[in-house]
């Protein structure tokens, strides 16, 4: 049993590919590494280096590898700068998911993972965010994640495909210390790199109505996040119905301050945190619950909050060395 990870070469989705292989699931890669890396990818893993766009590669490589199902990884994920190039946005994500769907229909693969975002639900006032939380996206990223989500529905309903959507929250931490976040936009890269480069970690606003001031979210780790898309796929080959869309959620979240205190704790770095004014439409908290990804794909928080920065710190600092 094979299964095709798009984007398989970036920091996600390199861990989701990790986890298939520890289960003794196969696995390639499609990666255009736009994003990704390619040492990211395991060794004796295939690897593709192309783009989902390009529909006759994605067939080719869906009929060469004899793939059973997708977990569709791939995509341009920066929210911020999606506001800024709307058109690049949708190309990637909302395109992009569709040529993917019309090459597996070709090839007659009938099950998809798709990586969604807690981005659909925009900035919701709701202490506890569920499935069933209103959608509300404030930029183009996460409309075009819920258009996803909108494809695969449809799809299921014309041709039986058979998926599931994990929407994820904020993704830390690293499963291994040859792969690490290198997104530019994430707060543990944004922390790491002011600690290693000898400036102040900065929290915008600490005048919001939590506990310490400072806006809560909610922190998940990489490893289990693999974990969880792996329970999904065995379940869809194995013909089990699931939820159209999982939240995989923590239940409490923990605040920025939060983060920066257990930075210092692990990496031993004394600091104060700069407070910097509000970013606009920053919501104050958004947690959510995990409770139907528990129940059906054995989703739960094995990591502390210390233990997810002390592994993302690890092989941050691995990187540097090599």
């Amino acid at each position: 049993m094979t299964w095709l990870v798009t984007g398989g070469a970036g920091y996600i989705g390199a861990h989701v590919v990790r986890a298939l292989t520890e289960a003794g699931l196969g696995a390639v890669v499609i990666d255009d590494l736009s994003s990704g890396h390619r040492r990211f990818v395991s060794e004796g893993v295939p690897f593709v280096n192309g783009d989902i766009l390009d529909g006759g590669l994605v067939l080719d490589t869906l009929r060469e590898h004899r793939v059973e199902g997708v977990i569709h990884v791939a995509g341009f994920k920066y929210a911020g700068v999606s506001v800024e190039r709307p058109l690049h946005t949708y190309r990637q994500n909302v395109e992009g998911t569709r040529m993917l769907l019309a090459a597996m229909h070709d090839a007659g693969v009938d099950k998809m993972v798709f990586s969604s975002s807690a981005a659909v639900y925009g900035n919701t006032d709701q202490d506890l965010v569920t499935e069933d939380t209103p959608k509300n996206p404030t930029s183009p990223y996460g409309e075009s994640k819920l258009i996803g989500e909108w494809l695969l529905r449809d799809q299921g309903v014309a041709t039986g495909l058979a998926h599931t959507a994990l929407r994820y929250f904020n993704v830390v931490g690293s499963g291994s210390p040859d792969v690490y976040d290198t997104s530019p936009h994430n707060l543990f890269p944004l922390v790491f790199d002011a600690l290693v480069e000898g400036r102040t970690p900065r929290i915008f606003g600490d005048d919001y109505p939590t506990p310490d001031g400072t806006n809560v979210r909610d922190y998940i780790h990489v490893a289990d996040l693999a974990l969880a898309h792996v329970a999904a796929a065995q379940a869809l080959a194995a013909g089990r119905a699931l939820e159209s869309a999982y939240n995989l959620g923590s239940g409490d979240g923990a605040s920025v301050r939060q983060i920066m205190n257990a930075v210092a704790r692990v990496t031993g770095i004394d600091f104060t945190p700069e407070i910097a004014p509000r970013r606009a439409g920053d919501p104050a908290r958004i947690v959510a619950s995990g409770e139907r990804a528990a129940r059906d794909l054995d989703w739960r928080m094995r990591h502390s909050l210390d233990e997810m920065v002390a592994s993302a710190w690890a092989a941050r600092t691995a990187a540097i060395g090599s």
